[in-house]
C-alpha cells in the first residue's frame, strides 16, 4: 500500500509505503537506490544485514544509496517506509547527506523516543492509515517554515533533472543554475548525498523501470532502452547491475516487487 503525503509535505516526503509479512519463513530482501533517502519504522521487525548479519534497529534512517543493500527477515513483520525527497534527510538530521550516504542510522540515536508511539501502534496492529495521518502531523510540526537559498536551488535542480528523465548534461545544469559543475556537485553531495550526474543516472534507470514494469516482451526491451536514453544494451546492463544487482531480465522475473525499489529475492 502506497500513500501520498498531503500537498504541503510533498516537497519533503515522496510517499509512505505500508508492508506486512504474515509468513514465518526467512525472506531475502533488497533495497536498491532510487535517489532518495528514508525512514523505516517498525514495532516488531527482525531484520538483519545481508552481509554482516547484524540485526537492524527497529526503526532506522537510510542515507541515499550508491547501489543496493540486502537484508533478510525472520518471522512476521509490519513496517512503514517513509520515502523522503532526496534532500530531506539533510534537513531532518542537520548534517551533510554525503556523510550518511549508504549508511543505516538508528532512529533512536537521532530522535530518542519521539518515534516510540508510532512503533507501539504498529506493534498493536493499529490501522496504518491512522499512523500515517499522525506521521503527517509529526513531520508538519517538525519542519521549519523557511528554507535556505541553497536548498531552493537544489530542489529546483532536482525537479529539472526529473522533468528531463535524467538526460541532462553538466552544461545544461551550469546554464540552469548559474553554478560551475564542481560547485553544484559539492552542493548536491551536501544536500542529497550524491552528485547531479549520479542522480541523473538513477532517474534515467527508474524511467526505464517504469517502462518495462508496464509489461513488455523481449523484442521491445531494446526499443525501450533507447527511449530511456541508453545508447546500447551493454550500458543499460552495466547500470542495472551497479544499481540493482540484477540484469533487466532477472529483475523482470522477480515475482515480489514490494515497492518501486524494494524487492524479495
Amino acid at each position: 500500500m502506497q500513500i501520498s503525503p498531503p500537498k504541503h509535505l510533498a516537497p519533503f516526503i515522496r510517499h509512505y509505503i505500508f508492508l506486512e509479512n504474515s509468513e514465518r519463513d526467512i525472506r531475502n530482501l533488497r533495497l536498491f537506490t532510487d535517489g532518495s533517502s528514508g525512514l523505516i519504522l517498525s514495532g516488531d521487525i527482525n531484520l538483519y544485514s545481508g552481509i554482516s548479519e547484524d540485526r537492524m534497529p527497529l526503526s532506522f534512517f537510510y542515507g541515499t544509496l550508491n547501489g543496493y543493500k540486502d537484508f533478510f527477515s525472520k518471522g512476521k513483520f509490519s513496517l512503514i517506509a517513509i520515502v523522503f525527497q532526496p534532500y530531506f534527510l539533510n534537513v531532518l538530521l542537520k548534517t551533510s547527506a554525503k556523510e550518511i550516504r549508504n549508511h543505516i542510522v538508528s532512529a533512536e540515536d537521532i530522535l530518542k523516543d519521539k518515534l516510540k508511539v508510532f512503533q507501539e501502534k504498529l506493534f498493536k496492529k493499529t490501522n496504518p492509515l491512522t499512523i500515517i495521518n499522525e506521521l503527517n502531523i509529526f513531520f508538519t510540526e517538525f519542519l521549519s517554515k523557511t528554507m535556505s537559498t541553497d536548498h531552493n536551488v537544489i530542489v529546483a535542480t532536482q525537479q529539472y533533472i526529473l522533468q528531463n528523465r535524467g538526460l541532462v548534461s553538466s552544461k545544461d545544469l551550469e546554464k540552469f543554475t548559474g553554478y560551475s559543475e564542481r560547485h553544484l556537485e559539492r552542493k548536491f553531495e551536501f544536500h542529497m548525498g550524491i552528485s547531479p550526474k549520479k542522480y541523473g543516472n538513477i532517474t534515467r534507470l527508474h524511467y526505464f523501470l517504469s517502462l518495462i514494469n508496464k509489461g513488455i516482451d523481449d523484442k521491445s526491451m531494446t526499443m525501450l532502452s533507447y527511449e530511456a536514453g541508453y545508447s546500447d544494451q551493454s550500458h543499460l546492463i552495466r547500470e542495472f547491475k551497479n544499481n540493482i544487482g540484477l540484469t533487466p531480465k532477472q529483475y523482470l522475473k522477480t515475482e515480489n516487487k514490494m515497492a518501486v525499489n524494494f524487492i524479495e529475492l
